[in-house]
């Protein structure tokens, strides 16, 4: 009888273990850590933090409402013809995090557009925050900084070649906020943002602050558009040296930082202008920069075309620089100063057109032996660049007009010609061109971007 219980008590735990197994194999396994896919619906609200996420964004439109922030390992794919809209009250700001990535994918036909939730006429600079990529790349802190905004972000690290996605054929309008004082959101900032990352055709228009804000890192980029900006249109600092060609700045008289100086470019290797390593050295060829070619009260903080300090090294070839009233070239550390015209010949200044109302070169708290503003205009004029008496000399179709500017040269321009593609122009990065500036006979910024602001009572 013993014997008969315990077959039968055997034979239910077989059965029993069967009957697990079978559950167990036809139930799905659930992976915690699984990236989740959403696609957005047109209309929809984009806010929080996305955790392991991948967030399709199709074509029409969204609202950006608050901080948003993408995590490690999360990434937001925009598709051409998107419009996204900052909310009115909890103004947004787009924030990709190191290991995240952006890949929005405009076309000239069907640009993406970030701008102002607000009505056409009530809109303007500082609406919302703009948008914020930090990577992996290196910069010349110690520690790895935070990133400027008040989004409590670190970037930088030892990935050169990091890839935090694509950004092309986009507009970002009436961005800019500050958190704090001299802690803003700039139209686009990069901190750490890695080689390989592709820019390619972005306009800033409008912006409260800089229009393209770079901390370090070695993205390159191409076709960048920075109109209207009220601080300034390129800025670089902590050890960039990354390149850059097919350049724009554009002012607006009427628009500018009433409590600081808007140039075209404002370059630093840090804040207080030590030596620290890697040395911020942007590579910047064929750049257009239009300064707004008027002195009146609107416009007394529009400042340099460039300015370069705080031991800064440089390479700004075969450009346009016309209609700035308080300077052209400025160089304003000795380290800087001795980078082109001294000893150390690390910065360049070659096979430019270059004119100012005032100061066309000049000097700025430099202490070198024999340092003066006509050292710097030998050294600039003896590498082959023209310094212009007057901003028509360049010969631009029409650069100062601000709702449909034509900044290719007009017939007989000196910029048609006159351009070389030497030393750290020869990376294959570049497209040689034989004329200076931004433009030849084909006008690369035709169908997606946007000048067309007409301002009214309440804004644009």
């Amino acid at each position: 009888m013993k014997s008969m219980k315990f077959k039968a008590l055997i034979l239910s735990l077989a059965v029993l273990a069967a009957s697990c197994q079978k559950s167990s194999d036809s139930d799905p396994i659930v992976d915690p850590n699984a990236k989740q896919t959403l696609t957005l619906q047109n209309g929809a609200v984009i806010s929080g933090v996305y955790k392991n996420t991948i967030l399709n964004v199709p074509e029409g439109n969204f609202t950006l409402k608050g901080y948003v922030y993408f995590e490690d390992g999360s990434e937001i794919n925009i598709a051409a013809g998107a419009t996204i809209k900052s909310d009115v009250s909890d103004k947004g700001a787009l924030i990709i995090e190191r290991g995240a990535k952006i890949n929005a994918m405009g076309t000239a036909a069907k640009p993406i557009v970030f701008t102002s939730g607000k009505a056409v006429g009530q809109r303007n600079p500082g609406d919302w925050g703009g948008i914020i990529i930090l990577g992996k790349a290196k910069t010349n802190r110690s520690t790895e900084p935070t990133i400027e905004g008040g989004v409590g972000k670190n970037f930088g690290g030892t990935v050169d070649n990091d890839n935090s996605g694509t950004l092309k054929y986009v507009r970002i309008e009436f961005a800019g906020i500050a958190s704090q004082p001299n802690s803003e959101i700039n139209g686009l900032t990069l901190g750490g943002v890695g080689s390989g990352t592709t820019i390619e055709y972005v306009q800033v228009a409008y912006g409260n602050d800089d229009a393209f804000e770079i901390f370090g890192g070695t993205v390159n980029a191409k076709y960048l558009v920075a109109y209207a900006t009220a601080d300034d249109d390129f800025d670089f600092d902590f050890g960039y040296s990354g390149r850059i060609q097919f350049g724009v700045s554009l002012r607006d008289p009427s628009v500018v930082d009433p409590g600081d100086a808007g140039n075209g470019v404002e370059c630093d290797n840090d804040g207080t202008g030590t030596n620290a390593t890697p040395a911020t050295r942007p590579v910047l060829s064929n750049f257009t920069f239009i300064g707004p070619n008027v002195d009146n009260t609107a416009s007394k903080n529009h400042n340099f075309a460039n300015r370069f300090r705080r031991a800064t090294n440089f390479v700004l070839n075969n450009s346009v620089l016309i209609g700035w009233m308080k300077g052209g070239l400025s160089l304003e550390s000795d380290a800087t100063y001795n980078s082109l015209v001294g000893t150390t010949t690390t910065s360049e200044f070659k096979n430019n057109l270059l004119h100012a109302n005032a100061s066309t070169y000049r000097i700025g708290s430099v202490t070198v032996a024999g340092a003066s503003d006509a050292a710097v205009k030998a050294k600039a004029e003896g590498s082959a660049t023209i310094t212009l008496a007057a901003a028509a000399d360049a010969k631009i179709t029409d650069p100062f007009n601000l709702t449909s500017p034509n900044l290719l040269p007009a017939s007989g321009s000196p910029a048609l010609t006159g351009a070389a593609f030497a030393g750290d122009l020869t990376n294959s990065f570049f497209t040689s061109t034989t004329y200076r500036g931004a433009f030849s006979t084909t006008n690369w910024m035709a169908g997606w971007t946007n000048f067309n602001f007409t301002k009214g009572a309440n804004g644009y």
